[in-house]
């Protein structure tokens, strides 16, 4: 994983992982179909990303493809930032 999917991968872990074995949180694992992360903690990452990344909440188009995975969220961060330079 680049910096960006560790990064994001260690914010799941926190927030929504604390304590339990996190062997099977590869990049592409659904976290929404898995129950790891339901509607409010799309929101929880939106603000995250939205935060971290400077990326304006407006910007951010809430579809859940692009939260179901650490690969999506860090393609989405990627995306976005290059748009915004």
């Amino acid at each position: 994983m680049t910096s960006l999917a560790e990064e994001i991968r260690g914010y799941v872990v926190a927030e929504f992982l604390d304590g339990e074995d996190t062997a099977d949180l590869t990049a592409d694992f659904d976290l929404i179909t898995n129950g790891v992360v339901d509607s409010l903690g799309v929101v929880r990452i939106v603000s995250h990303l939205s935060r971290t990344y400077s990326i304006p909440v407006d910007d951010i188009p809430l579809v859940p493809d692009n939260f179901r995975s650490i690969g999506a969220m860090s393609a989405f961060v990627e995306d976005a930032t290059k748009a915004a330079v």
